[in-house]
């Protein structure tokens, strides 16, 4: 880190833009953030960009194609820390549903001129190419965590960031279990915390968007959802769902 304000780049993969979003809508931290922090680089929010070396970089999104493959690679050789935001970038997104899958049929049939697209046969997580620093999970990511995190760097300490599942979350929170209490299948018990327990909060299953808690017993929990009469199919589609790329892409 340099003696002044740290400087800071947010770069843009293979996404739908919402962890950027959710930077802007820190709203009112926002100006203290710009306060601390250098902001170099950020097309989402600002005209002025200055390339070159940065203490900080968020980056958002995938790897899906060969100039991102090797953007990232430059963008990693000139930060000091790399830290990925969103699903798509910590795990692959939405888009790693593709691996696995034939490629070209899936583009023969959408696009009107497929040779023209040049993609990778895979979506993958930024950590499969570059040494990453930190993560922050989520679709979107919590803008509360992205706080704790700049404050973190700007104070020169470890981020406070969680670990544990997102059953967790509903205990505090004064949540009844919808899984034993209702026998809506959840999620929660294998997803990392950060949403604040949002979708048991209003009676429905996690559906594992913050990607898996750090350890989780799967195979516990899919005895549960053998109780609750599952079958094999359901029960794989419903893992399958949870936002990372050792679930979606492997």
């Amino acid at each position: 880190m340099t003696a002044t304000r740290p400087t800071l780049a947010v770069w843009k993969f293979a996404s739908c833009d919402g962890c950027q979003l959710a930077v802007l809508n820190c709203e009112r931290e926002l100006l203290e953030i710009a306060e601390a922090v250098e902001i170099r680089w950020f097309p989402e929010a600002s005209s002025v960009m200055v390339d070159g070396p940065v203490d900080v970089s968020l980056v958002e999104g995938s790897i899906s194609t060969l100039d991102e493959l090797h953007r990232i690679r430059r963008i990693r050789g000139q930060s000091d820390l790399l830290v990925t935001i969103g699903a798509c970038a910590t795990g692959g997104g939405v888009q790693a549903l593709r691996n696995g899958q034939d490629l070209d049929a899936f583009v023969n049939a959408v696009y009107a001129t497929p040779e023209y697209i040049s993609s990778l046969s895979t979506s993958t997580p930024i950590s499969d190419h570059v040494i990453v620093d930190a993560e922050l999970q989520g679709c979107p990511i919590d803008k509360r965590q992205l706080i704790e995190l700049i404050s973190a760097l700007v104070a020169g300490r470890p981020p406070r960031l969680p670990t544990w599942s997102v059953c967790q979350e509903c205990k505090a929170n004064g949540t009844v279990c919808v899984m034993v209490a209702g026998g809506v299948p959840c999620l929660g018990p294998a997803t990392m915390a950060g949403c604040g327990g949002l979708c048991p909060g209003l009676g429905r299953g996690c559906f594992g968007c913050f990607g898996p808690m750090e350890n989780p017993n799967v195979a516990a929990l899919d005895g549960h959802f053998v109780q609750l009469g599952l079958s094999e199919e359901q029960r794989a589609r419903l893992l399958r769902g949870v936002c990372d790329f050792t679930t979606t892409g492997r």
